[in-house]
């Protein structure tokens, strides 16, 4: 499971590292949460990396209306076959960028203590993601996007029993290409990350008022 996560990656960096043309300016946001506009990068018709805002929570295309329960994760061992999921799979897959992700361990008696998983290096993280385009009755559209997750590490497991896909910069173009081909290749990626860390967080921090990740 993810179900919060921190963007702290300057503009400029993000922009570099990813390869994208557009030049969004946005300030660094340490305790993201579902339903929140989020940033993914997207390959588009031109062929080319783009950088776009949607929703952290996806809605099917076929969807009446947005549920109030946020399809924020899809679990990677059945995402090709759930009918939430399985077309934005095929064809609309993202890469999410991120530093850093929350879990919670349950403590005794009742604590719950949120950790801070980042990679070993402390560089950024990709995510795996699909995002889906919805129009409401009304006419309104929407994009929305959701986390694929996979069964934890041997470092997370303790901690939770899921986490996020990582994708490294050698798989992002393997994601990102949707042609009918790569199907099964991109299904491959969906494997536990073995570079990450963790440590504690304050307590206090499950509120999204509240920056858990106060250093980059």
């Amino acid at each position: 499971m993810c179900g919060r996560y921190a963007i702290t990656l300057p503009p400029d960096a993000m922009r570099d590292l990813f390869g994208y043309p557009e030049q969004p300016n946005f300030p660094p946001r340490y305790n993201v949460a579902p339903t929140q506009p989020v940033p993914i990068i997207r390959k588009e018709q031109d062929g080319q990396r783009h950088f776009q805002l949607v929703r952290w929570g996806l809605v099917p295309d076929w969807a009446k209306a947005v549920g109030t329960r946020p399809l924020f994760n899809a679990r990677g061992e059945t995402v090709a076959e759930k009918p939430a999921f399985r077309s934005a799979f095929r064809r609309r897959r993202c890469l999410i960028p991120a530093d850093g992700f929350y879990e919670w361990k349950t403590s005794p008696p009742y604590a719950r203590q949120p950790y801070l998983i980042r990679r070993n290096d402390h560089a950024p993280l990709a995510f795996a993601g699909i995002w889906e385009h919805w129009q409401a009755p009304d006419g309104s559209e929407l994009e929305s996007c959701s986390i694929i997750t996979t069964e934890a590490n041997t470092t997370l497991a303790p901690i939770h029993h899921r986490m996020p896909v990582i994708l490294e910069e050698g798989a992002w173009e393997t994601w990102l290409d949707t042609t009918e081909s790569l199907t099964r290749e991109a299904q491959a990626l969906i494997s536990p990350s073995r570079m990450i860390c963790s440590r504690r967080c304050p307590c206090r921090a499950g509120s999204t008022r509240w920056p858990m990740m106060t250093r980059p």
